[in-house]
């Protein structure tokens, strides 16, 4: 990726977080799954591998990829491939469109924030609480107090500590600019994060990019909910696939701040995400047997080039670079497969 620079100039990274992700896919040998997926966050500056998250946007090519690849046989129409984020151990549905038999990439879906349309691709996570913790809210609480501001802690598809804009000082509605350049509020946001982690049970996430910090306020622009998501030391340019899924997820939780601040949304609503590009619309679907709801959205992607990445280490660095131990137990050996 060309990490150890800021522009990644030695490799396929953009200099930025967003930019700085790899999945590493393989046919599964789990019933009733076809691929598993690993997800890596590559940091930009430094020479580490971060496996602790999942990324939606990234899932988003999961299926596309098999298909092309033959790893999943495409159907006519639509076809639904059934992937297992290794990094979790949770399951996701990813359904696209494959006229003829074949995947395609042309269509008229626009998603906030990516400059061209394309073929929906939809998203319907199975099982996304508890993705890193085991609990939907990890500190058994729906609400707690840490360095005396209101959080919830709230752990679907993705772990999130969600703070009220406003007892920080803002509305949620800043441009990432504006919030990344306010070092004391973005220290105090991360302080917070390190405290909610070792609430959570993640232990020491210093080196972590999880918990995902959160603020949330009142919409503006017709949505549901106002929101900042944080990566966690730089403010997404929009809003993370993942971190979507906990923000609607919490708005269906009674007793989280987020449900307080939407009007109590509920499974079978749609709740829709105010973020610096724009909005994020997610569905909420009841799930037989579950107060937890399946959480749905729509996300495109486009195939950009296929073929021999020649990489290279500099003499002074180890080849291989230290990755994030946080992976289920019982999936290392997914991931040396993948």
């Amino acid at each position: 990726m060309g990490s150890g620079h800021e522009l990644q100039i030695n490799g396929l990274g953009g200099g930025n977080p967003l930019t700085s992700k790899v999945v590493i896919v393989s046919r599964s040998t789990r019933a009733g799954i076809d691929v598993d997926y690993l997800f890596a966050q590559v940091k930009v500056r430094e020479y580490e591998v971060d496996t602790s998250p999942n990324c939606g946007n990234m899932l988003s090519g999961v299926a596309p990829f098999a298909i092309e690849k033959g790893l999943v046989a495409a159907r006519r129409g639509k076809t639904t491939v059934r992937i297992l984020n290794v990094n979790t151990g949770k399951v996701i549905d990813s359904t696209v469109l494959t006229p003829n038999g074949r995947i395609t990439y042309d269509g008229d879906c626009w998603i906030d924030g990516v400059p061209e349309a394309a073929a929906p691709i939809e998203l319907t996570f199975l099982d996304a609480a508890g993705a890193k913790t085991g609990k939907l809210l990890p500190t058994g609480k729906p609400l707690d107090r840490i360095c005396n501001v209101d959080v919830s802690c709230v752990d679907a598809a993705t772990p999130l500590v969600i703070m009220r804009a406003a007892d920080l000082g803002k509305t949620a509605s800043e441009t990432p600019t504006e919030l990344d350049v306010d070092r004391a509020f973005m220290a105090r946001v991360n302080e917070i994060r390190m405290r909610a982690g070792a609430l959570m049970g993640l232990g020491d996430v210093t080196n972590l990019v999880i918990p995902k910090p959160v603020i949330i306020g009142e919409a503006k622009h017709g949505g549901t909910i106002a929101a900042r998501y944080f990566m966690p030391h730089a403010t997404h340019k929009a809003f993370a696939v993942t971190g979507a899924v906990g923000l609607a997820t919490a708005c269906a939780t009674p007793g989280t701040l987020a449900h307080e601040l939407c009007a109590r949304a509920s499974p079978g609503t749609i709740v829709a995400i105010e973020h610096p590009a724009g909005k994020i619309q997610l569905s909420l679907a009841t799930k037989s047997g579950s107060l937890v709801p399946q959480a749905s959205l729509l996300r495109t992607a486009r195939k950009i080039f296929e073929g021999t990445l020649f990489a290279s280490v500099p003499d002074d660095e180890p080849a291989i670079s230290k990755v994030s131990t946080h992976i289920p137990k019982g999936r290392l050996l997914a991931k040396q497969q993948a």
